[in-house]
This record gives structure tokens, C-alpha cells and sequence, in this order.
């Protein structure tokens, strides 16, 4: 339970690579995400080459990060797959958790750039990677070893004023 209460975004990183087995450890954790009707819709590019990570970090202003991280992933929607389509989104954030927390536990940190259901920003990604009409763009994760100052480190949301029992 550490992980959950101390993962952070992290949005600067050591210029160090992430080991392959590290990125195939992410990947496996994104596939065990509980997923409606067990659809398992995903599909993932994996993104190092520098080119396209500064591709990547133009997206929108809240994905500059990605240009100085050594990897980002692209979480993608299959269409043929979605046996719920109302609920691909759903399936793909948890997905995306899942990569989040298993980079913590690597000693990874990462954050979560919002692609779906934006369409302009589904465009520019669907556009640079030539995905077919099949293919929908979530999200991108940027990925790396946590720079100066960018620690995983425990803060306190839980607050009970939120909380309802049997009514609101």
C-alpha cells in the first residue's frame, strides 16, 4: 500500500535509460488491469528514440516533460477488441494506473498526459504514429529515473468531509 500513498507525478528525470526489463515489467502490470467484459482493449507504443519523444511533447502544454524523458508509453484503444465500447476509457485509465504504480515500485516515476477524449490531441497522436481509424489514443506516460527533487513521498488527501454513508 506504500506505493499508492507515495507515488507523486514526476515530471523531471535523470538522463539515465530505462532497462528493458523494467519497460516489459510496466507493460505486464498495464495488462492486468481489470477491464470491462474483459476486453483488454489496449495496445501500447513504446517511445524512446529523442525524435519522438520531442514529437510527443508538443501535444499540449501540460506534456513538455516529455522531451527530456527517456521513455514515454502510448496507450491506445483497440477498437476490434471492445466488446464495451462505453467503457474503454475506463478500462485504459486503469491501465494507466497500473503503469504508474508498478514504476514506482521500480524505482520509476512517471506522469499521466491526457489524451482521450480530446479530440484535437487524439488527431495529433493518431497523425504522428499513422494509427488506423481502429486505434484510439488514451493517453502517453512519460517514464523515467526521478531527478533532484521529483521523490515519491507520502501527502495526506484523505479527507473525511468527502465521505458519505448510505446518503449524501
Amino acid at each position: 500500500m506504500d506505493i499508492i500513498f507515495n507515488r507523486r507525478s514526476i515530471r523531471r528525470y535523470k538522463k539515465q535509460a530505462v532497462e528493458q526489463v523494467k519497460i516489459e515489467r510496466l507493460l505486464k502490470a498495464a495488462m492486468q488491469a481489470p477491464s470491462a467484459a474483459n476486453q483488454q482493449p489496449w495496445e501500447f507504443i513504446v517511445v524512446q528514440s529523442k525524435e519522438s519523444l520531442r514529437k510527443l511533447a508538443e501535444i499540449s502544454q501540460y506534456s513538455k516533460m516529455v522531451v527530456d524523458a527517456p521513455l514515454a508509453l502510448v496507450l491506445l484503444g483497440n477498437k476490434d477488441r471492445m466488446k464495451s465500447q462505453r467503457h474503454w476509457e475506463q478500462d485504459m485509465a486503469a491501465s494507466a494506473q497500473n503503469i504508474l504504480l508498478e514504476a514506482v515500485h521500480l524505482g520509476l516515476g512517471g506522469v499521466w498526459i491526457g489524451v482521450a477524449p480530446l479530440q484535437d490531441k487524439m488527431d495529433i497522436v493518431s497523425k504522428q504514429y499513422e494509427l488506423e481509424d481502429r486505434l484510439s489514443p488514451f493517453c502517453v506516460i512519460s517514464i523515467g529515473y526521478p531527478d533532484e527533487g521529483q521523490e515519491h513521498k507520502f501527502v495526506d488527501r484523505f479527507d473525511p468531509e468527502r465521505i458519505h454513508y448510505e446518503k449524501y
